[in-house]
């Protein structure tokens, strides 16, 4: 895999890591992902693909999402993939985040950033993520704000 792009340092604005991260990961492992066509985490699945983004579902109770092999855990990818994956995407309680980010740092080499959606935040599970060197987003709709980055507005909106 080549180099990864440098990325934001602490400090930096969250307008400007959105930006980032939607610009910069493109292979995304998204924790939660259903195979219910009518849940936010496939729709949202669902647009980020149409528009070229890598999805690896995770999701112990299904083979297949997105025509993608779907996979029970993070820690269950094969080392190939996992070696791809720059972005997690979580859509599953805030209460799961401190195991699910451990799993991503432990098993994911070229991670990049943790991203949670909204209404999903747990601060002690993003405080050892930026500890060790990744972007955190929380409590964003990333497709809102793919949208607003795709059509010109501001990467991050009053908490859409």
């Amino acid at each position: 895999m080549s180099a990864a792009p440098a990325s934001p340092v602490a400090g930096v604005d969250e307008r400007a890591q959105i930006h980032w991260v939607l610009e910069h990961c493109k292979t995304i492992a998204v924790v939660g992902l259903s195979s219910n066509v009518y849940k936010d985490s496939h729709i949202v699945a669902y647009h980020l693909q149409r528009h070229g983004y890598d999805l690896i579902p995770i999701n112990p109770a299904a083979t297949t999402i997105l025509e993608q092999s779907a996979f029970p855990s993070l820690a269950a990818l094969p080392a190939d993939i996992a070696a791809r994956v720059q972005l997690v995407l979580i859509f599953r309680p805030s209460a799961e985040l401190p195991q699910i980010v451990d799993e991503a740092l432990a098993h994911l080499p070229n991670l990049l950033a943790v991203w949670t959606q909204k209404g999903i935040v747990h601060e002690a599970a993003a405080a050892r993520a930026r500890g060790a060197g990744r972007i955190v987003i929380q409590d964003r709709c990333i497709r809102t704000q793919h949208l607003f980055s795709k059509f010109g507005q501001p990467a991050a909106s009053p908490r859409e």
